[in-house]
């Protein structure tokens, strides 16, 4: 039993690690994922990697390709406009279900999302900024109080995080250090003001074929 747990623990740790680099931009959409090299680095046996592969591949990270190995999981331009067009239907309906919220407690989640986001900035980890934005919007769809479209909703995200870390990444570049900060503040402040179609027309200029951002 103990190596059992031992096994599941070393998976699980694997599993974030490797989401965090993906959904954080440090490898690219197409990337080989090298077994030997991944046992070095992570320091565990082909066993649990290949378990932890597996669980990827079932969340639309990576991909097995036949006599080629692992990589990491690509979207081609109609699949991101798709799965962008449902992203979309489902803040909406979120939205519109959810605005205007009973309490000030209900942004709790929000308010969190938007420490980290800042505090993220603040000290350059992208890695931690990018988890920031989606749990920002996965804050944002769960005040409908709808389990089943927030689960849905985040598997999308998760899928189109592939390509939104990427964007991150030239933000990163390009822009202020703040800017993802202040369009998350003035979506925030949105939300507060309890109009949906307020915060719907700021979602819209928030950057509906970017990033989250």
């Amino acid at each position: 039993m103990e190596g059992g747990l031992e096994s599941a623990s070393l998976v699980e740790l694997a599993v974030l690690r490797l989401s965090r680099e993906i959904l954080g931009g440090k490898t690219d959409p197409g990337e080989r994922l090298v077994e030997e090299q991944l046992t070095r680095r992570l320091g565990i046996s082909r066993a649990p990697l290949r378990e932890a592969l597996r669980l990827l591949a079932q969340q639309g990270l990576v991909e097995h390709v036949p006599r080629r190995g692992v990589r990491v999981a690509t979207l081609s331009h109609r699949d991101m406009l798709e799965l962008y067009a449902v992203r979309d239907v489902l803040e909406r309906y979120a939205v519109e279900t959810a605005l205007p919220v009973r309490s000030e407690t209900d942004l709790d989640g929000l308010r969190a999302a938007l420490d980290q986001m800042r505090e993220a900035t603040r000290s350059g980890d992208r890695l931690t900024v990018a988890e920031a934005h989606r749990a920002f919007h996965m804050e944002l769809v769960a005040l409908a109080g709808n389990r089943q479209l927030s689960a849905v909703y985040g598997a999308i995200l998760l899928k189109l995080q592939l390509y939104m870390a990427l964007n991150l990444h030239r933000e990163a570049e390009a822009a202020a250090a703040g800017d993802g900060v202040h369009r998350h503040e003035r979506l925030f402040e949105a939300v507060t003001d309890g109009d949906p179609q307020t915060v719907l027309a700021e979602l819209a200029a928030h950057g509906a074929r970017s990033y989250l951002s």
